[in-house]
């Protein structure tokens, strides 16, 4: 939804109606998962993607039918389909995609959770007389937006579903066809060190919708010159500040500096943590003599084996671009569960 947010936004400011479509539910070699959003306006300019294009012209058409009827619609492509060929999905895979006319009031709320990274779930109605009603839900399990149509039984029970969910998909509440979609913070890459390589990292980082925030207690190097655009900048030495910010299963670590000072304390610290990614930039002479160090200062065998060093994925890489690269392929791939 981040992919899409700031342009919808600008188009609602400039009162230009929107039709947002949503990847329902998906079968074989469907190339966007579930939750997947475009957003179009009555004159066709479009945001995002349900797929890799092979249907957009197809949802497209229904947005601007919607924007003038107002009903939404849950479409459906596959290969057993009349329309296989016409729309591209002659690969082997299906989807069902819902379109309806963007509620402004529920968009701006659910829009306030993305921004500020709070979990959220808004379920939608996909069939029948209520179809398009729609609750959001905390992280609490609180409604905090509910369509003014919706039926109290009915909103109790979406809630419901919502709370007992842990992935975006399609569920029954009393015999209704729902969309739970759950709205997840975005994953945190933590920059141990403002060095060179950690510019071009932070940017590879943000396009593929991480926050990023830079630990360094060197100022010169943590400018917001040279990372303009990260969430936190901090100032201290990695063991006061990687508390401070909070680091969980979503939280990623790139230790950088090279300085046994800063870096040491970044390792104590994250090797505690349920983080699931520490990678440290790194020589192998240089890691055993860190090993050594990690080991006097009371660190266990099982915590020194997470350490992942030579950070990134081995592709040769030279220059601080390449580094960054290969550094967050190999984020990616823990991320995905990729084998390594």
């Amino acid at each position: 939804m981040l992919d899409i947010l700031d342009t919808v936004n600008h188009w609602l400011e400039q009162k230009r109606p929107v039709a947002l479509a949503t990847v329902v539910e998906t079968w074989g070699s469907a190339p966007r998962g579930v939750g997947s959003k475009m957003a179009v306006t009555d004159d066709m300019a479009m945001v995002g993607s349900v797929s890799g294009g092979c249907v957009e012209t197809a949802v497209i058409e229904q947005a601007l039918e919607i924007l003038v009827d107002g009903k939404p619609r849950l479409l459906h492509f596959g290969v057993s389909d009349d329309t296989a060929w016409d729309v591209g999905l002659t690969c082997g895979g299906s989807i069902s995609i819902y379109v309806e006319q963007l509620d402004q009031q529920w968009w701006q709320m659910v829009s306030d959770n993305v921004r500020q990274d709070y979990p959220a779930a808004t379920v939608t109605i996909l069939e029948g007389e209520q179809v398009g009603q729609k609750v959001l839900v905390n992280n609490d399990g609180h409604p905090v937006y509910t369509s003014p149509e919706l039926a109290t039984d009915t909103c109790a029970a979406l809630v419901q579903v919502a709370t007992s969910q842990n992935r975006s998909g399609r569920a029954t509440v009393a015999e209704q066809s729902v969309m739970v979609d759950l709205h997840y913070p975005r994953p945190h890459l933590i920059l141990i060190g403002g060095v060179h390589v950690a510019m071009p990292l932070q940017t590879f980082a943000q396009q593929i919708g991480f926050r990023v925030s830079v630990v360094d207690p060197r100022q010169v190097f943590a400018t917001t010159e040279r990372f303009p655009d990260v969430a936190n900048i901090l100032h201290s030495y990695p063991d006061k500040a990687l508390p401070q910010i909070g680091l969980d299963r979503n939280t990623y670590i790139a230790v950088l500096t090279h300085d046994p000072k800063i870096d040491d304390k970044a390792l104590i610290t994250a090797l505690a943590s349920p983080a699931p990614y520490v990678g440290v930039l790194s020589s192998k002479r240089t890691h055993e003599k860190r090993l050594e160090r990690l080991r006097e200062a009371g660190l266990s065998d099982e915590q020194l084996d997470r350490i992942r060093t030579p950070i990134g994925l081995n592709i040769n890489a030279q220059t601080p671009e390449e580094i960054a690269l290969c550094i967050m392929a190999e984020i990616v791939a823990v991320r995905n569960g990729a084998p390594l």
